[in-house]
């Protein structure tokens, strides 16, 4: 347990306490997950956890579990107060001591140039992540289009052959299909589809 030593109290402690939450599954996996994120706030550097609740996985959503915790906590200073808040990302922190904080220019300029630090490395990963979804999305696109022109190549071309074949949801195939005959890819006549001819 990372406790603050005695030669720290009363300097620039703050007694606060935050609700961390897991979302995921199966719900032993959250409960365990939860678990191990107070393990790592107990180690963490000028943050001693006083007290910890746990409440169990309850179901969110359709298969989701979510499982909280909330701790009561004493932090040495406003900028691991910070650092904790982007590590841990407590869905609610409320300061109890002190009433009032202050802070020296110095240390505020340094707590923003992190903050802008983990900024620019969110922003990045923001884009990252962007790029290849827009990649993925365009190769699904040509994967499903050769596998419909495929399949209507063999003489499945309605829409239910063309699901069964492909193994594709007809829900979002049927939304795919209309979207190609409507951009002039198919044509449909009947129920059956066709390839346009290529101009």
């Amino acid at each position: 347990m990372a406790r603050l030593a005695a030669e720290d109290e009363g300097k620039d402690l703050i007694r606060c306490r935050c609700i961390l939450e897991v979302l995921g599954k199966p719900k032993e996996h959250v409960e365990k997950t939860i678990k191990l994120l107070v393990e790592k706030v107990r180690v963490a550097p000028n943050i001693s956890v006083l007290k910890e609740d746990f409440a169990a996985g309850e179901p969110k959503g359709d298969s989701l579990f979510a499982a909280f915790v909330e701790l009561e906590l004493v932090i040495k200073g406003v900028p691991t107060l910070i650092s904790f808040c982007f590590d841990f990302m407590p869905s609610s922190l409320e300061i109890e001591k002190p009433l009032d904080l202050t802070m020296k220019n110095t240390q505020l300029s340094g707590i923003f140039n992190d903050l802008q630090a983990k900024l620019h490395g969110v922003d990045m990963v923001a884009k990252k992540l962007r790029l290849e979804r827009d990649m993925v999305r365009k190769n699904l696109n040509t994967m499903m289009q050769n596998s419909i022109a495929v399949l209507i190549s063999i003489g499945k071309n309605t829409l239910e052959d063309m699901a069964k074949f492909s193994g594709m949801d007809k829900g979002p195939l049927e939304e795919f299909i209309k979207a190609q005959v409507k951009e002039g890819r198919l044509l449909e006549e009947n129920g059956a589809y066709r390839l346009a001819p290529k101009q």
